[in-house]
């Protein structure tokens, strides 16, 4: 899988990430460290546990990584359940946002490793 044909699997903007990085090698570089990041385990885990201001800080963190990658897909999701847990109340609503980030997350990170030959 090229660089390309992961941004397009998981729902990028590749050129946006070029124009940020300003070169392939540097983008696919920081794409490769993605799922070394803690920060969706954190999340999955701040849930789990009704810490839900470990819950936002961690969808927060996911939501930057993403939007400085061009991860456009789940930049989106991860940016309504931060805005979503922002006082930091679980209801229906947040529920259905953390199962749309989960299942973006997954999607991400199957992209990754289809790149990575994994």
């Amino acid at each position: 899988m090229t660089l390309q044909e992961c941004y397009a699997a998981l729902g990028g903007n590749f050129d946006d990430a070029i124009g940020r990085l300003r070169s392939e090698k540097l983008v696919q570089k920081f794409v490769l460290k993605f799922l070394n990041d803690g920060s969706y385990d954190l999340l999955c885990q701040s849930v789990d546990s009704g810490n839900y201001a470990d819950a936002f800080r961690a969808a927060h963190t996911i939501k930057g990584v993403c939007q400085n990658l061009s991860f456009v897909r789940l930049q989106d999701s991860s940016a309504e359940l931060t805005e979503a847990l922002r006082d930091g109340v679980w209801s229906d609503q947040v529920a259905a946002l953390y199962q749309r980030v989960c299942d973006d997350y997954h999607i991400t990170a199957e992209a990754i490793r289809a790149l990575a030959g994994q």
